[in-house]
């Protein structure tokens, strides 16, 4: 049985901002909650929020997808997949694992992204992941000209 996908929002941003009222409107299944405070505030927020699930789905955007990272790397078995739209990898806390994570990983991010830069980020990400498919667009950090366009049903449903 697949699980509920989550959405993560960036540090800034709620679960109700562009990218959650997107998914509200056309995939009405993906909860896209809201979290606050540290990095660690919100993993504990995030960990508490997934329970026991397995087979997750994690959509993080931004510091959504360094959450959606750090909880993969702590629970490699309850995950299905992530799809990390502009990951804040470049976050001062965080380091790559000793052994590349298996979880398959789509990444897209902008090539005139000036807050996750592409050239800080891939290298982390090719650290970190063992099944990474990367997207480089021709966009900035928000992906608003990406994202909408992103094949979304396949991208959910694996």
């Amino acid at each position: 049985m697949q699980n509920t996908p989550y959405f993560l929002h960036g540090l800034d941003s709620s679960g109700s901002g562009t990218k959650g009222r997107f998914f509200s409107r056309n995939f009405p299944h993906v909860l896209c909650p809201d979290f606050a405070g540290t990095l660690a505030d919100r993993l504990q927020q995030l960990t508490k929020l997934v329970g026991g699930r397995r087979q997750l789905i994690l959509i993080g955007s931004s510091f959504g997808g360094l959450m959606a990272t750090c909880l993969a790397l702590a629970h490699p078995e309850k995950m299905a997949r992530l799809i990390l739209l502009a990951p804040a990898l470049n976050f001062a806390e965080y380091r790559p694992p000793t052994h590349l994570l298996p979880t398959p990983t789509f990444l897209v991010i902008g090539k005139n992204d000036t807050v996750t830069p592409v050239d800080l980020v891939v290298p982390l990400a090719k650290a970190t992941f063992a099944d990474l498919h990367l997207r480089i667009e021709d966009d900035d950090h928000l992906l608003h000209a990406t994202f909408p366009q992103l094949d979304w049903p396949k991208l959910l449903d694996g």
